[in-house]
């Protein structure tokens, strides 16, 4: 499905009012690229709720070995980054959520990924979701090194095993969603002397909302437990160890889904859907900016210490997600649908933030084309774009959503850079200044996602 320009001026006319990092794989060429390959609508029944669902679900360790070592500026590996993939079956259709745990993924490797599951599920490429879990201490794949590159190499195979797994796993499934809350991250935008800059924001808006969803088989024993969160996994974000090591870990979400996977145990898979993140951090981080009672800023690096705050906020998190999903009651509800759009918003010249300021000119530098996705599953339905997105966008996107189970995703596609809502340039935070979106961007991007889903759910009304 995809909605026009003109249309969205007609749409924005009537709907309810919305009120309103560090490298990435994604750009604005790459998501009007992704674009440009066109949308459709995926159905797997030919009326809401017939036939059965049937889901599988597999993960795989993306080996780092020794050899491969440094690479990226890491020296060595505390905890194992995976590759986790969900195959959701309809009557007639399938569709593929691929989990990596990785900063970002150029659109390169997103299009080789696509490649190797499509063929090993029988899938297609365009009914093929791909995120990452936006960890910072993971070597990238930068767009231009190709496919071809040793981590890459690794990457893929991991993929082809996770996928495999999955395949062999398919059965009969039933799906519930829940939610709860849980208080592990904070706004990152702080007011210093010199402006706005990174830090706790106790203050500013946060997103504690914590959505589970959860596919069990005919036994009622779970074969997938999905965790939505805002938070970017950054507790050892450019922390380094007292023996100078600088280690690769899947951080908090990492820590997080470990923890869901252990105590449902078997063959359950976790996943980790990152939300609205951009303007959110963990609540406490190993290298932390600090500031004193004039506003001056400082960092300060807990070194190995941090490693017991990366433990007790994703178990924090984990154990949240354990309670919401052990209460929710799946049922045979098989809709399962994806949809897809974009929108044209405008563009601005990205800056490359360092430290807090003032004064700041957005330049702008023509428009981008923004896909949007939005995938139903039962009552539930995900939805998001490639670009980091903030708390308030996020919030607002839900509040607004028909869906009574909405999750909203950051980092689609392989990422791309943040969307910062209106406030944020204003104030000239991190965020804004690292966008390559103008002012407003976010609000269009909210507006739209919420017309995609109110057509979705009327056609299942």
């Amino acid at each position: 499905m995809r909605v026009n320009d003109a249309d969205d001026e007609k749409s924005r006319g009537h709907r309810r009012p919305l009120r309103r990092r560090a490298f990435l794989g994604g750009s604005v060429a790459a998501a009007a690229t992704t674009a440009a390959g066109g949308a459709r609508a995926v159905t797997a029944d030919a009326e809401a709720g017939s036939g059965e669902l049937r889901a599988g679900a597999g993960r795989a360790v993306i080996e780092l070995p020794s050899s491969m070592l440094p690479l990226d500026g890491f020296t060595t590996v505390h905890d194992d980054l995976y590759v986790r993939v969900l195959l959701v079956r309809g009557a007639e259709r399938s569709v593929a959520l691929v989990v990596l745990d990785l900063t970002s993924i150029s659109s390169e490797g997103v299009a080789a990924l696509r490649t190797i599951v499509s063929d090993a599920a029988d899938v297609e490429p365009a009914d093929i979701l791909l995120t990452v879990t936006h960890t910072f201490s993971t070597p990238h794949i930068q767009p231009g090194s190709g496919v071809s590159s040793p981590f890459m190499a690794q990457v893929s195979q991991a993929a082809s095993t996770a996928v495999a797994a999955a395949v062999t796993s398919l059965r009969a499934a039933k799906v519930g969603h829940g939610s709860g809350e849980c208080d592990v991250n904070v706004n990152r935008d702080v007011l210093t002397a010199d402006g706005w800059w990174l830090g706790t924001g106790e203050s500013g808006t946060s997103d504690k909302g914590v959505g589970v969803t959860r596919l069990d088989d005919a036994d009622g024993n779970a074969i997938a437990v999905l965790v939505n969160y805002a938070v970017q996994s950054s507790v050892m974000l450019d922390s380094v160890m007292a023996n100078d090591d600088h280690p690769v870990t899947a951080d908090l979400a990492g820590a997080a889904v470990a923890h869901v996977e252990k105590q449902f145990g078997g063959d359950t898979v976790g996943f980790f859907l990152v939300g609205a993140c951009g303007d959110q951090a963990p609540a406490f981080r190993s290298k932390r900016y600090t500031m004193d009672k004039d506003k001056k800023w400082s960092q300060t690096d807990a070194s190995d210490a941090g490693w017991l705050l990366l433990t007790v906020q994703g178990e924090r998190l984990g154990t949240e997600a354990v309670r919401v999903a052990q209460a929710i009651r799946t049922g045979s509800d098989a809709t399962l649908e994806l949809v897809t759009s974009s929108v044209t918003v405008d563009a601005v010249q990205q800056g490359h933030a360092t430290a807090p300021t003032k004064e700041y000119t957005f330049a702008p530098d023509g428009t981008a084309e923004v896909p949007l996705w939005a995938l139903q599953i039962g009552d539930g339905v995900f939805t998001g774009v490639a670009p980091e997105l903030s708390a308030d966008t996020g919030l607002s996107i839900r509040k607004h959503s028909p869906f009574a189970h909405t999750a909203v995703l950051s980092m689609l596609d392989g990422g791309a850079k943040n969307m910062a809502d209106s406030r944020s340039y204003a104030r000239i935070t991190y965020e804004a200044v690292d966008s390559a979106y103008a002012q407003g961007s976010a609000e269009r991007v909210a507006a739209r996602i919420g017309d995609l889903l109110d057509s979705l759910h009327d056609r299942h009304d």
